[in-house]
């Protein structure tokens, strides 16, 4: 018979006035900016009537971290984090103890929550309440350790003759009775794996909203002091809001701290940007900086090394955190170093993805900056790097590379470069996934797909930038103009023009349907019928009217008709010949995709 496995966690009920004891004195991490508060103030105060009220407000989650060896031989215990209540428990500090908090917008604000004595309610503060004397416009002054309850009560009455000092009191003191409700908390046991931990917590969780291992890595980053994590989570939570809004800059120089660390001088460059084609996350970034320095691609793995992790022996040690910190921490400003960033970003500009709106894969971009950090640090020529760069980007997005099993992916990828040597490995599987099948077959299917965001429309809209093409009818402006100041998506059979003949959603909207036009000539042709509007521009081309753009000589119509892939004789094209353009433009695509990657 086998023995039930072992339970891998407590359950215990401590007051709120224990927790906050423990939270302010470091037993429990709360990581100072692992998560921005998004509560709103009255969602703060909800929760406090709930309080107030007696009503069940959830558990809280913490995971102890693992004792861990000392370089004498001794254990150190280890801290409670907090993973699961941050919200709640920041809620707390926030009004009953008055501290500000970092909002969603990362400005310290605070939350002020009133409280009525008569009618025993709380509301969020506002001016009218303010100037209300029946209201106790911040609760924060009744948990006060100075505060003398019976003053309290004695100058509200003064305001107040219609209750007595005596109700006054004990209205006051069931406020100040919260801190004595018990709220559960749930304590993970430190062997628990991180699988197992975001398990319990999907599980556990009402919401149902899973941590993301990126969560739990930040968590062990910010919580250790002694090797600079509390420095290095900054580092990497600011330069991800900069590449968004470089005046954050402002709100940085006010953390003095931050800003007299040798991070913050190393992440300036962005306040001259203005815009980023490469705008990471923390997860992102955490993922680049582990993969490129550990040669590792889960980040599991990463939240054990910053934990000590031995994983030979099974053991924690204090020198394998020591490392882990000191690798990332390098992994980190490579990441944020100026002539690595603006390199990367150069080189897949140059591949033709000039415009946010062509990249689909964030992960493929991932990669992409990992793949360049590699090579640059084996001493690659610069020349090789971007040629690679530019051509393993591509491929990943063609054959959705790190769409699937991303991490399984990454891992793989990275370490066998490491063991077939890049370029050997690069090579193998380029010409293994972008075989002649992949070109003549693979892809013209992959084309037939209604999806606009297809990532093959964005590769080929790409392709038509890197190889200089003119928008659709367009004389003199090129498709890049278009895609990074302003155009339109055209259906070459006009939408309306399908719908009317019975073709579904499906049907019309193929991006084999699709051009890059000008606005005013995708106006022009509005829902005309093929055969009529290419007439017109045969005409138009051989001394008739210009209603189609400025081309006017049939020579420049035919090189242009070629550069957006339209197949020919779509002078006498009707409904019934859309299913043929279709497998025929689809072909004609794939052969310019193709021919784009040739070149990179």
């Amino acid at each position: 018979m086998n023995a039930l496995p072992t339970q891998r966690y407590s359950v215990i009920q401590p007051p709120i006035e224990t927790l906050l004891t423990w939270i302010k004195s470091g037993e429990i991490a709360i990581p100072e900016i692992q998560r921005p508060f998004v509560w709103d103030a009255t969602k703060v105060r909800n929760f406090l009537d709930s309080l107030f009220q007696g009503f069940p407000v959830g558990y809280l989650i913490a995971w102890r971290n693992p004792n861990i060896r000392l370089k004498d031989g001794t254990l150190s215990a280890g801290k409670r984090i907090l993973i699961d209540g941050q919200q709640r428990v920041t809620a707390l500090m926030a009004s009953l103890l008055g501290r500000e908090v970092v909002n969603k917008n990362y400005q310290k604000v605070r939350i002020r929550i009133a409280f009525n004595p008569k009618e025993k309610i709380f509301e969020v503060t506002n001016p009218a309440i303010e100037k209300d004397s029946s209201w106790l416009s911040d609760i924060s002054l009744v948990f006060n350790p100075h505060t003398s309850l019976f003053e309290l009560a004695k100058r509200y009455c003064e305001k107040n003759p219609d209750i007595t000092i005596d109700e006054v009191f004990k209205s006051i003191e069931l406020l100040r009775g919260i801190t004595n409700n018990q709220i559960g908390l749930i304590e993970l046991d430190s062997e628990l794996d991180i699988e197992t931990v975001t398990e319990i917590f999907i599980r556990v969780n009402s919401e149902g909203v899973p941590l993301s291992q990126a969560d739990f890595a930040m968590s062990k980053i910010a919580v250790n002091e002694t090797y600079g994590g509390n420095m290095l989570r900054k580092a990497i939570d600011y330069f991800c809001h900069l590449t968004v809004n470089p005046e954050f800059i402002n709100v940085i120089k006010e953390d003095s701290e931050f800003a007299g660390s040798e991070f913050f001088p190393k992440m300036t460059w962005l306040c001259g940007e203005s815009s980023h084609l490469y705008e990471p996350s923390y997860t992102d970034m955490l993922r680049v900086a582990f993969t490129s320095q550990f040669k590792r691609g889960r980040l599991s793995e990463l939240v054990a090394l910053l934990s000590g992790r031995n994983f030979e022996t099974r053991s924690y040690e204090e020198a394998i955190v020591e490392d882990s910190f000191s690798r990332l921490k390098k992994g980190v400003l490579d990441f944020i170093n100026e002539t690595n960033f603006q390199r990367f970003v150069m080189i897949i500009r140059s591949a033709g993805f000039v415009h946010s709106s062509l990249l689909g894969s964030q992960n493929a971009l991932n990669f992409a900056y990992i793949l360049y950090l590699t090579m640059r640090a084996q001493g690659i020529p610069a020349g090789e790097i971007e040629r690679y760069v530019r051509r393993w980007y591509v491929m990943s997005i063609l054959t959705g590379r790190y769409s699937g099993n991303l991490e399984g992916a990454m891992d793989y990828d990275i370490r066998q470069m490491h063991i077939q040597g890049v370029q050997p490995y690069l090579d193998a599987i380029i010409g293994s996934e972008l075989s002649e099948t992949f070109w003549e077959v693979a892809l013209p299917q992959a084309l037939n797909t209604s999806v606009a965001s297809s990532p093959y429309f964005r590769v080929f809209q790409a392709a038509q930038v890197k190889l200089g093409d003119r928008g659709f009818l367009s004389r003199d402006i090129t498709v890049r103009e278009l895609v990074e100041i302003r155009s339109d998506v055209h259906h070459i059979f006009p939408r309306d023009y399908l719908k009317k003949k019975g073709f579904s959603r499906g049907q019309y909207n193929q991006i084999a349907n699709y051009v890059i036009a000008q606005s005013e000539i995708n106006i022009a042709i509005g829902n005309k019928e093929p055969r009529v509007y290419f007439s017109e521009l045969l005409a138009q081309c051989q001394g008739g009217p210009k209603k189609y753009g400025n081309l006017t000589d049939l020579q420049e119509l035919k090189e242009n008709l070629a550069m957006n892939c339209i197949p020919e004789g779509m002078e006498e094209a009707t409904s019934d010949d859309y299913d043929e353009f279709l497998r025929k433009r689809r072909k004609l695509m794939a052969e310019k995709i193709r021919t784009y990657f040739e070149k990179l």
